[in-house]
């Protein structure tokens, strides 16, 4: 795991407060428009951040944190959270303020997925600095962007590469991937062994997911026109598998595009409402359709290579991959109190509770925590309050709340529904 970047504080020592501000502040987020969002009202993005959403438009992303490309603001005054946290440090809690330079280390997202984003990677720290510095328009800062996904709907995606059994049964059955990667690179991944050693085996298929990402237009577009009318033929007479399918969808999402043919290297995962995994550095993968939380490091760096029309990466996207064959991990949160589930990725920077708060007077306390917190109203209403001594806040749907280091926060349910709220805090880890 790289260190996370040490950031400038951008405001001088005398400016910054001494005493933990005790401050429930509402949060204004920002909304990202891409196009492969959900449209209009269908998009939980739409519910939660636009009472009046235009139906024709795509709500893709909801960004509740610090990140310039979206910053959050006060509701109070306008102030952007990251220049209010310049002049509170404490609220950031010591140790997240020593390690990360005064800034919220974390990203909270809501994403509301129409259509296949890109097959993609996010680079280690060391990458992205080295990015940042030769194409900054691009890759806008030098952060790494571990990530995870808690799925609210059904959520699908593509993570990671298959295991070698799997991509043997690609290369046997699927004539135009084997002309693409070539005879020499598909008889050295049918050779591949489960106990060959690591480097060996990297080696083959970093080499054969090269040729067939960097293979050229004409001869891309050949391939996907011969398999997807090949399918199309075979589904009259069988029933086509999983993957198939999803071949078909992508090709109408995307079409003529590689990353069409890439989907077939990479895990197909589908989480059930309240399941979720995470994502490390150098780790290929590609959210498909659903809803979900999204948590990461704060950063917005992107290598692309398939299923997209913005700038492709190919040669950094294929070098930087671990080539690693695992299905991932998948979460289903830990119970830490009663209504409070925690989902814990091994990275620092961020953690995520989900807390279903029951009607009927029930209470749940959040005890006070070393670092920063957001909390996200999903569904239901209710009441928020900091500490003992403070007055309750109304707790709507689509509300976003920052609660500042060390405070206690007590949650609590009104009307007939519960009340559903997600927090993002710091990595109980980095504290122990």
């Amino acid at each position: 795991m790289e260190n996370p970047p040490a950031l400038p504080s951008p405001e001088p020592e005398t400016e910054v407060s001494q005493a933990p501000p005790r401050r429930l502040l509402r949060l204004r987020c920002a909304v990202q428009h891409y196009e492969w969002g959900q449209r209009g009202a269908a998009s939980l993005v739409a519910r939660l951040a636009d009472h009046n959403p235009d139906p024709a438009r795509p709500y893709a992303e909801l960004w509740m944190g610090t990140h310039p490309s979206g910053p959050s603001s006060l509701v109070d005054d306008g102030s952007l959270l990251r220049d209010w946290l310049a002049r509170n440090h404490d609220a950031l809690g010591p140790a997240v303020a020593a390690r990360w330079g005064g800034d919220l280390p974390f990203l909270f997202k809501v994403l509301s997925v129409a259509k296949a984003l890109s097959i993609q990677a996010h680079p280690d720290k060391k990458l992205a600095e080295v990015l940042h510095a030769l194409r900054p328009s691009t890759y806008k800062d030098e952060n790494h962007k571990p990530e995870m996904a808690i799925a609210i709907t059904e959520f699908r995606a593509l993570c990671g590469f298959a295991g070698i059994e799997e991509l043997k049964d690609v290369l046997r059955t699927i004539p135009e991937i084997q002309g693409l990667v070539g005879h020499e690179d598909t008889g050295k991944m049918m050779n591949m062994k489960e106990y060959d050693g690591v480097s060996e085996v990297k080696s083959t298929l970093q080499s054969a997911f090269a040729k067939l990402m960097t293979a050229s237009k004409d001869m891309v577009s050949e391939a996907v026109a011969k398999l997807i009318s090949r399918l199309n033929t075979e589904s009259k007479i069988r029933t086509l598998t999983d993957k198939e399918q999803l071949l078909l969808s992508l090709e109408r999402q995307y079409q003529d595009d590689v990353g069409v043919l890439a989907a077939l290297f990479f895990n197909y995962v589908k989480l059930s409402p309240g399941e979720a995994l995470y994502i490390g550095a150098n780790e290929p993968h590609a959210y498909l359709s659903g809803e979900c939380i999204e948590c990461m490091a704060t950063s917005d760096n992107v290598v692309r290579a398939g299923l997209t029309p913005k700038y492709r990466d190919v040669q950094t996207l294929c070098s930087m991959l671990t080539y690693k064959q695992a299905f991932p991990e998948i979460l289903r949160g830990v119970p830490v109190q009663p209504h409070v589930r925690r989902y814990t990725p091994p990275f620092n920077e961020f953690e995520v509770d989900r807390c279903l708060v029951p009607p009927g007077g029930s209470l749940v306390v959040v005890p006070p925590v070393p670092g920063p917190s957001i909390f996200l109203v999903m569904t239901g209403a209710g009441e928020i309050q900091l500490d003992s001594a403070s007055d309750g806040e109304k707790a709507d749907e689509g509300d976003v709340f920052f609660v500042p280091a060390y405070t206690e926060v007590k949650i609590s349910a009104c009307g007939p529904e519960s009340l559903q709220l997600y927090r993002a805090g710091v990595n109980s880890r980095f504290f122990s």
